[in-house]
Order: C-alpha cells, then sequence, then structure tokens
C-alpha cells in the first residue's frame, strides 16, 4: 500500500511537471518573440518557483507570498492547459497557410493572454460577490413549538489569507438581511490552518451574527488536513459557534439537528447509529459536509440534509467532474421525505476565482404540519 502511495505521488509529481513545462515553454516562445528575452534558464526558474508556490508556502507559513501566488497559479494552470493547444492548434495552421512565425506567435500568444485576464476579472467577480439562493420545502411533521423555520446556511468559506475579512464582513452582513432563526455551517469554514483566521481576528466579526435558536457547524475535510481541530473547536466555542462531532441535539424541543464528523474521519459514526435514539416523529435536519451519503440519509429518516464540500466544481468545467462523483452536487433534489440542499460554497479553494459558479449564502424557509 506504501509502495502504490508512493508511485501515485511520483505519476502525479511527473504530471504536473510535464504541464508546467509545457506551459512555460509557450510563455517563453512568446516572451522571447515579443520582447527578446534570451536568458531562458532564469526564466525557467521563476516559472518553477511559481508553478511549486503553494507546496513551498506550506512549508514556509511565515512567508504567506508563497501561497497566494501559487493559488493564483493553480487558475492560470486550468485555463492554460484548455487554453494553448487551441491556439497552438491554430497558430501551427496559420503558419502552414503562411502568415509570419513571429506575427502569429505575437497575436496567439497576445489573445490567450487577454482571455486569461478576462476570465480571471468575471472569476473573481463572482468569487467576492455572493448571492442569496432562496428554498421553501414543508416537512409534513409536527414541530411543536414551530409552525415555520428560517434557517441561513453557508458552507466551504475557507476563511484564511484569499477569503479575509472583507469576506467574513459580506458573510456577516448576508446573513444578519435574512434574519434567520438559525445559523448552520456544514464544513470548511476555515482553510486548513486556523491560524490566520484567529490571527486576523476575524472571529470577532463572526460574532455579530445572530439568530436566537443558535449558530452550528460542523467539520469539513479543510480543518482536518489543517491538524489544528483542538485549535479550531476552541476559537469557534469561543465566539459561539457550536460545532457538532457526530452530534444529535433536540432544538425547543421541536426538531432534532444533526452534526456529522467529515467523511474524511474513518471514525464517524453512521446515520443509522447516530439517529438510533430519535423519534422519527419529529422533524430530522442533518448537517454533512460531503453530499455523499443521500440514499443512506433518505432511508435513515433524515427530511433535510445540507452539504457543500463540492464547490459547484468552482470553475468550469470541472463542475462535469463534481456532477458524476455525487448523486447531487449542487442545487436542490428531493428523495421520498429526504429534502437535500447542496451549496457551492461562500469562499473559494485556492484561486478566488468562480466561473460557472457563484459565492452564495442559502436560505431556507420551512413550514412544518399543523397540530391538528
Amino acid at each position: 500500500m506504501k509502495s502504490r502511495s508512493i508511485v501515485n505521488f511520483l505519476t502525479i509529481i511527473v504530471l504536473y511537471s510535464a504541464l508546467t513545462f509545457y506551459i512555460g515553454w509557450n510563455t517563453w516562445i512568446w516572451f522571447h518573440t515579443l520582447w527578446g528575452f534570451q536568458d531562458q534558464w532564469i526564466f525557467g526558474a521563476i516559472v518553477g518557483v511559481i508553478a511549486y508556490s503553494y507546496i513551498i508556502g506550506h512549508f514556509l507559513k511565515h512567508w504567506s507570498i508563497f501561497k497566494l501566488i501559487g493559488s493564483f497559479w493553480f487558475g492560470v494552470m486550468q485555463y492554460a492547459i484548455l487554453l494553448l493547444p487551441v491556439a497552438n492548434f491554430l497558430g501551427l495552421l496559420c503558419i502552414f497557410m503562411g502568415l509570419p512565425s513571429a506575427f502569429v506567435i505575437d497575436w496567439s500568444g497576445g489573445i490567450v493572454f487577454t482571455a486569461l485576464i478576462l476570465l480571471f476579472i468575471y472569476g473573481i467577480y463572482n468569487a467576492y460577490s455572493p448571492v442569496v439562493r432562496k428554498y421553501s420545502i414543508q416537512i409534513p411533521k409536527h414541530a411543536a413549538k414551530l409552525p415555520s423555520l428560517r434557517i441561513a446556511m453557508a458552507s466551504d468559506m475557507h476563511f484564511g489569507r484569499l477569503s479575509g475579512i472583507s469576506h467574513v464582513k459580506r458573510l456577516v452582513r448576508e446573513i444578519n438581511i435574512i434574519k434567520p432563526d438559525l445559523i448552520l455551517f456544514p464544513g470548511d469554514i476555515v482553510d486548513d490552518d486556523p491560524k490566520p483566521f484567529i490571527q486576523k481576528n476575524m472571529g470577532e466579526i463572526m460574532k455579530q451574527l445572530k439568530a436566537p435558536l443558535g449558530i452550528y457547524g460542523v467539520l469539513g475535510n479543510h480543518e482536518y488536513y489543517g491538524g489544528d481541530i483542538p485549535g479550531f473547536l476552541k476559537e469557534m466555542a469561543r465566539i459561539d459557534i457550536n460545532i457538532m462531532l457526530d452530534q444529535i441535539i433536540k432544538i425547543e424541543n421541536s426538531f432534532y439537528l444533526v452534526g456529522r464528523k467529515d467523511k474524511t474521519d474513518i471514525q464517524r459514526m453512521p446515520i443509522q447509529e447516530l439517529l438510533k435514539e430519535a423519534d422519527v416523529n419529529l422533524p430530522i435536519i442533518m448537517m454533512d459536509h460531503q453530499p455523499a451519503e443521500l440514499t443512506l440519509a433518505e432511508r435513515s429518516g433524515v427530511d433535510l440534509l445540507l452539504s457543500g464540500h463540492t464547490h459547484r466544481g468552482q470553475m468550469a468545467p470541472n463542475h462535469l467532474i463534481t456532477k458524476r462523483m455525487f448523486e447531487l452536487d449542487w442545487g436542490y433534489l428531493k428523495k421520498n421525505q429526504l429534502h437535500a440542499i447542496v451549496s457551492s460554497g461562500f469562499g473559494f479553494w485556492g484561486p478566488p476565482l468562480r466561473i460557472g459558479s457563484r459565492s452564495e449564502v442559502i436560505q431556507i424557509d420551512i413550514t412544518f404540519r399543523e397540530k391538528s
């Protein structure tokens, strides 16, 4: 098993390096033709540092510039891989038809560069300009004191360096406008390490959130990747966000709220075990970061399942991958009594880009059955 992991890791590194070389070579040809750059070794070293900046930043945590550069590089890399082969093919075709090679290189490189700039402008706007998506559902169960319930939900904020103070303020503003009864955060509240969140004092801004029935969340995979779950839990407790670790609670004696550990945790409890003491006559609302067990949730009597994780691919055409991975990778699905809602997320991972997706807050208005 260990040797297989090493082989897989080396394969990824070789493939990643080959793609980096392809992008770097195309960029060098353009720079050399357009501006007469001569020293290809210095140019190659710069491209290498940029391409591996995210990994460098993981080890040099105090040099946040590396992680910043690496994050943007992922966006450049994805769309360069999509654009460059087309540009290469059309460029070779134009040269074959008799156009001067320098002219073709100058113009094809310029078009690719302009396309990347426009994609980044559009993607950054989508990432930092959240929308509120509204769902109205009915749960045909009597909820004691509550004829209805309004939930504000946001997932995958990835608060840290790029999803920072301004984005926290947007979250608080959008949620408080909704005036929810209950606020739920189904995972990836911080981007791996909670230290930037704490150092920037983002928690003080989140303390301005208001919901009479409380604020609850669960762990996402990135809280596990950060390796400091105790520090994260301590900070969340300080700002009155209750992180549920395979727990079920009854709120206002009216409905159950269930919070699962992320699928990353091999010790997390099965849904059936979590719900074994629950009264299925009451509404059951569950948070599970990854939308990987919709059928199990439906069979276990869950009425509303809230997830994130997928980012809806974040940058198209990645959504074609998430649609194949999950039964529901974004939006709403009803399976018998189960209402499932998956958010594209409020923040982002890697580059602050959303193309084909949008940062969002979810508003859910639930109507329960009236007491007969």
